[in-house]
């Protein structure tokens, strides 16, 4: 009996607000470009997904989903509907064709000061509407692999309180984004192995995936061996190239023998 295939690699990029708009569409067109071609995406063993800027999310979802690239959302309102001006809900997201959400990335935390209730509040809205929240978490200030796994789980515990559904855990210690270096590879290998520990006791969230950010690029998937599921990338994507380096590292399954 042969052994089931592992689970696809998840690569998410965000663009935050790098680009303007026609240069995220030109992006957007040489990773469709790239997702049409590379072996890591065409045999399944890797999935992509990409968070452009709020306007340029219905004409990079026409360039990208063809190609199996999903789209998302860099944040969402925590309500679905009403007065709330500049806002964006899920239901909006959901019906322009957005599958991901990205809530609690430490810059909406820092620049704009949400705190826990309401990223725990934009999940919940993610998951009504039918979006994978690409939830970040992840310590502060540097601490020990055994330190920052519990701290790190105890934020997942708190922002999951009472909700169901699959979710995209994205692990990011503050202190590795934008730093020249991402976090050890044994840091990052025990912080997600303890979020998978987790998740796998918490039976509403079945399908979830642990991913790591912060400073992530090329060469990182070789020395996490398997240690997350998926990389979320930064500015390291900005050169498409440097995604099909990252994608190179991805094992595509033996092609099936014909009898």
């Amino acid at each position: 009996m042969s052994a089931p295939a592992p689970a696809p690699v998840l690569l998410g990029v965000s663009l935050k607000m790098y680009f303007g708009h026609h240069q995220t569409l030109n992006w957007a067109r040489r990773i469709a470009a790239l997702a049409d071609r590379h072996p890591a995406v065409t045999s399944g063993a890797a999935r992509l997904f990409v968070l452009p800027a709020f306007p340029a999310l219905v004409p990079a979802a026409g360039i990208l989903t063809p190609y199996g690239v999903a789209v998302g959302a860099q944040d969402l309102a925590t309500e679905d509907t009403g007065p709330y001006t500049g806002e964006v809900g899920g239901p909006a997201l959901k019906e322009i064709g957005c599958r991901y959400a990205e809530v609690g990335h430490a810059e909406r935390r820092r620049l704009y000061g949400e705190g826990d209730t309401v990223v725990a509040a934009k999940t919940a809205a993610a998951l009504r509407n039918g979006l994978t929240p690409v939830l970040c978490v992840g310590e502060r200030d540097h601490a020990d692999p055994a330190d920052a796994a519990a701290r790190t789980v105890a934020e997942a515990q708190r922002l999951l309180h009472g909700l169901d559904g699959a979710v995209v855990l994205a692990y990011e210690p503050q202190w590795a984004i934008g730093a020249p270096e991402p976090a050890s590879a044994g840091h990052i290998g025990a912080v997600c192995a303890a979020l998978r520990a987790w998740l796998a006791t918490e039976p509403q969230h079945a399908g979830s995936t642990v991913i790591y950010g912060g400073s992530a690029g090329p060469g990182l998937l070789t020395r996490l061996a398997g240690a997350a599921e998926g990389l979320f990338l930064g500015r390291f994507a900005h050169d498409p190239a440097n995604v099909a380096a990252i994608l190179d590292e991805i094992r595509t399954p033996a092609p099936t023998a014909v009898a």
